[in-house]
């Protein structure tokens, strides 16, 4: 009994420092900036941390296989100038301008994951590269379109509403967490996406397709960047060219800071949506005290720079050997 908890242990402690960090920051907020968590600064937080959860929870698939994507702000911004397009305003196509994002989006990442799993090219620059073809498409896509061009009514109120006093695209955000967390502990696919990224060498001798759940990863990030890019258009009613720009670190950050293995294979999915909440109302704080926006992206920097230091995998080092020295007493 003492050897499961000590392994249950070993195995959550390095998911637990987002939580910590949440909470902590929200204390010291409640303490000394009561201004960056009034219900006005709630309400403008929680669906800019949804946006970030969602393309974190992408990236975090990707990387869970050893992988990285940095195509994540040409597609938001490409999912979100595509539904201008394909739905001109109306509510009538606004079905099947959602549909057609998801596609394209998805094969966005089919073309990542061949392109890294199959032919073996760095994945920083494939997906760089793609992210830049995404964009380059979207703007020429772009000028065909008038500029005061809206999303569809329909999108735009229900990214504007609340539920039970908070916003629905958070709540959509956390139902997605919840369901992806699920899939990964609990089905055989998700059983096998694990072992793939941990140690792709013993999933081939298992007989697993590795390069299937590779591209399967990238595919399913690229399907989560648009979902947060039509959100996003959505809440903003006006997406413009660089809507998706934050969200090149972001979704890093909030993915290392939740003690993921950048190895591969070690994962929490809500452990992600708890730091890309954090690195959110971090944020939000700089704001309330006057620091300007460039400070975000010195944050995630730092953010990325420290959860390196403590990512996941000298997490599990350290605790497990600490851990597991202690004498263990056998009824």
């Amino acid at each position: 009994m003492k050897t499961s908890l000590l392994s249950r242990l070993v195995i959550a402690s390095p998911f637990a420092s987002a939580w910590i960090a949440l909470i902590g920051l929200l204390l010291v907020d409640a303490l000394a900036f009561p201004a960056s968590v009034s219900s006005g600064a709630f309400s403008a937080v929680l669906p800019l941390a949804a946006f970030l959860a969602i393309a974190s929870i992408g990236q975090m698939l990707v990387i869970m296989t050893g992988g990285i994507d940095l195509s994540v702000p040409g597609v938001i911004t490409m999912s979100g100038t595509v539904v201008l397009g394909l739905s001109h305003g109306s509510n009538g196509s606004l079905a099947g301008a959602i549909a057609g994002v998801l596609v394209i989006a998805a094969i966005v990442g089919f073309v990542n994951g061949v392109l890294v799993s199959v032919t073996k090219l760095n994945p920083l620059i494939v997906t760089l590269s793609v992210g830049g073809v995404a964009l380059g498409g979207a703007t020429a896509y772009r000028t065909g379109l008038a500029q005061e061009a809206n999303v569809p009514g329909r999108l735009a109120t229900w990214a504007s509403g609340e539920f039970l006093g908070v916003s629905t695209i958070f709540w959509l955000a956390l139902v997605l967490a919840a369901l992806v967390s699920l899939a990964i502990r609990y089905t055989v696919v998700g059983r096998r996406f694990l072992i793939v990224g941990g140690n792709p060498r013993a999933a081939r001798v298992a007989g697993i397709a590795v390069r299937r759940y590779q591209i399967a990863a990238y595919t399913a990030a690229g399907v989560l960047y648009a979902v947060a890019g039509l959100l996003l258009a959505g809440f903003v009613r006006t997406p413009t060219l660089d809507v998706g720009d934050p969200y090149l670190l972001g979704p890093i950050a909030a993915v290392v800071i939740a003690g993921t293995s950048l190895a591969g294979g070690t994962a929490s999915v809500m452990a992600t949506f708890a730091a890309a909440w954090f690195l959110t109302q971090l944020s939000q704080t700089l704001r309330v005290e006057g620091l300007s926006s460039a400070w975000q992206y010195v944050v995630f920097g730092a953010a990325i720079a420290i959860g390196m230091l403590v990512s996941g995998d000298r997490i599990l080092a350290v605790v497990g050997t600490r851990m597991l020295r202690r004498p263990v007493s056998v009824p």
